[in-house]
């Protein structure tokens, strides 16, 4: 029996690239619909790209349809390949980049929601200078939450992440830049709103929204263990909607609440006990790509802290 033809007998075209940075993206998110966001495109040129690819390989790299997405096994072979490939590409740029004295490339940033913030916030300053210093660097942006942050870091999702770390991870570098002060809120129209003298075992005798901090194990007081938390939401617009319905207490960055004019809304409970502070670091993995702008970014940051 004769061997089979191999599926890319030439050289990768500039085609086949195109092909495979669209695999990867579908493949990291999980699905053709999930990876519309993220690659600006429609879900129906996406399908024809991954079918080509299948083609020109001669392989089936995914499954599709009601049962969901799922790799192939010879899909997760091309999306490891695919991977050591563009480390290749991007290991080549930055080399040529060195020589030339300028950066080029991508870099993919991944913040804890609401930390772009206004114009005189640590990321728009960051950003600026960074734009300044390396205007050919195409920069990519995703907000998530702290934890997905994390993930997105060391899942190689993304070059670099500023969030709050609730724990250490040897894979990653580590660089604290600043603090946020976190209070338990209640809103207009819940009983305990304009109380004064409001006692902690009254706290018990209502629903509370999970936060990261009320998570087992991450409590910021042994008390939230005796809280009825009956809704959750980890982000912090989503969990700001439920406390100001006034039927939920719950966690929330002291200058949000300023800042979005919640402050005649909201009432800080029992700050002396219960206030906190998160602190946000710079987070990349040990090796990132495009290990140049990584670092003067983290250089960015600490010049606008």
């Amino acid at each position: 029996m004769g061997r089979k033809k191999a599926a890319l007998p030439g050289q990768l075209s500039d085609l086949d690239l195109r092909l495979l940075r669209v695999f990867r993206a579908v493949a990291e998110s999980g699905g053709i619909s999930a990876a519309e966001l993220r690659l600006n495109l429609a879900n129906s040129t996406i399908s024809n790209y991954i079918a080509d690819l299948e083609s020109r390989l001669d392989m089936r790299l995914c499954e599709r349809g009601r049962g969901g997405f799922s790799l192939t096994e010879q899909g997760r072979v091309v999306y490891e390949a695919s991977n050591e490939l563009f480390s290749a590409v991007d290991q080549f740029r930055s080399q040529i980049n060195r020589s030339h004295q300028r950066l080029l490339g991508e870099l993919h940033l991944a913040c804890a929601e609401h930390l772009p913030g206004g114009p005189d916030s640590v990321m728009v300053k960051a950003l600026r200078r960074f734009s300044e210093l390396a205007p050919d660097v195409r920069v990519e942006i995703s907000t998530l939450s702290s934890d997905d942050v994390t993930s997105a870091v060391l899942d190689k999702k993304a070059d670099l992440g500023v969030t709050v770390l609730l724990q250490t991870f040897t894979e990653l570098e580590t660089l604290p830049l600043f603090d946020e002060l976190m209070q338990l809120y209640c809103g207009e129209g819940h009983p305990l709103y304009g109380k004064a003298g409001v006692k902690t075992a009254e706290l018990a005798d209502y629903k509370f929204v999970e936060s990261p901090r009320l998570m087992p194990g991450r409590e910021v007081s042994p008390d939230v263990r005796l809280w009825n938390k009956q809704a959750r939401a980890h982000h912090q617009e989503a969990r700001a909607a439920l406390i100001l319905s006034g039927h939920y207490l719950g966690m929330l960055p002291e200058h949000m609440v300023r800042n979005w004019g919640y402050d005649q809304k909201l009432q800080p409970l029992l700050p002396e006990r219960y206030s906190y502070a998160n602190t946000y670091s710079a987070i990349h993995r040990r090796h990132p790509r495009n290990a140049e702008a990584v670092t003067l970014f983290c250089d960015c940051l600490l010049a606008s802290v």
